[in-house]
């Protein structure tokens, strides 16, 4: 669903090697939105003292000290959602009922927040719309 191309931007070729690498995923015939929506990653940015990518949408991280990495997280996330067609939502359940069951078996529950006082509970899914339809249908509240 996404490349994701991560270069040591401190190689003195890491120019020549991201040509490479663009050449031979060009050679594989890959769909043009897989080449098109690639997440362009720079690491080792520590290395380099104030460091600012000079590629647009190029994200800059450090992996060992962590910089730059929620970012890149949040990025993969976004490219892999709309690559889908899914969609991070929080529904609400009845916690007596078969919602909370069905979410684990149909969608990606991410998160479950519990209400005790009213046995409800909040629910972060990714799901994709036809799932989300059946849910609406079944559980129309």
């Amino acid at each position: 669903d996404l490349i994701v191309h991560v270069r040591d931007i401190t190689h003195p070729e890491t120019i020549l090697q991201k040509a490479t690498v663009l050449s031979v995923l060009k050679n594989l015939n890959l769909p043009s939105h897989l080449l098109d929506s690639m997440v362009e990653v720079h690491n080792k940015v520590d290395l380099i003292e104030r460091y600012k990518p000079t590629e647009e949408k190029a994200l800059a991280i450090s992996a060992l000290h962590g910089h730059g990495l929620e970012e890149l997280k949040e990025e993969i996330e976004k490219k892999i959602l709309i690559a889908t067609g899914k969609k991070i939502l929080t529904v609400n359940v009845n916690l007596e009922g078969p919602q909370l069951s069905w979410l684990y078996k149909e969608a990606t529950v991410q998160e479950v927040e519990v209400m005790p006082e009213d046995g409800t509970a909040r629910v972060k899914v990714i799901i994709g719309n036809s799932a989300f339809g059946r849910y609406k249908s079944l559980f129309p509240n």
